[in-house]
């Protein structure tokens, strides 16, 4: 489901075995305004899960079956941009110490503060839209570049790289005329009016895979 900018609805997805944990929180986050879906198990939850989701995931480290641990690597697997939050015991706090390290968002102790819960999960709401407008970013530079012929893509790193037209023509065996004819057709397909705007564009472009 999209919102008037296009971008996906946000939503907090709880995870956690415990029925009465799932409702509080669900009846505390919709009391102040949030979309929330409960899981049962990580089990369900993946069933559910599509690479699209928006929003952040509020997800206990114990549970039966997929562990909160092993839900959260499974995502990672899955490259999900979705943040998590571990819900944690006392005795679970190396583990989700553990799991910090290895990329999630933050950790909050049962039995936690109700404000704190709402902190923690807007900044994971903040740090997912900040995550949507990246990908947003990243598909219309793709879109340009996938327009780009491999001679206009060589010109364009050449321009980027800061060389004038006889440098390129040097570089590539071709004449002046021809760089020119591809360097506008560069500032066109890329849709820009400078060097420097085209640089920007390039410096933000999609890290490419194994890069």
């Amino acid at each position: 489901m999209t919102d008037e900018s296009g971008t996906n609805q946000q939503t907090v997805f709880i995870v956690d075995d415990d029925e009465a944990m799932r409702d509080s929180l669900a009846w505390l986050l919709e009391s102040n305004g949030l979309r929330v879906r409960s899981f049962e198990s990580g089990e369900a939850f993946l069933d559910a899960w599509r690479a699209d989701m928006a929003g952040c995931l509020v997800l206990d480290v114990r549970m039966p079956g997929i562990s909160g641990l092993e839900l959260h690597e499974r995502l990672q697997a899955l490259n999900s941009p979705l943040p998590i939050i571990f819900v944690t015991g006392h005795g679970d706090v190396p583990m989700a110490v553990s799991a910090l390290k290895k990329g999630a968002a933050d950790f909050i102790e049962k039995p936690f503060n109700d404000k704190e819960i709402l902190r923690l999960i807007e900044q994971c709401l903040a740090t997912d839209r900040e995550q949507q407008s990246r990908r947003r970013r990243y598909a219309e530079i793709s879109g340009r570049l996938a327009a780009l012929t491999p001679r206009e893509r060589e010109v364009m790193d050449l321009m980027a790289a800061g060389r004038l037209n006889k440098q390129i023509a040097d570089d590539l065996g071709i004449s002046i005329k021809t760089v020119e004819v591809h360097r506008s057709r560069v500032m066109d397909k890329m849709e820009v009016r400078s060097v420097a705007e085209l640089v920007q564009l390039v410096m933000k472009r999609p890290p490419q895979p194994g890069g």
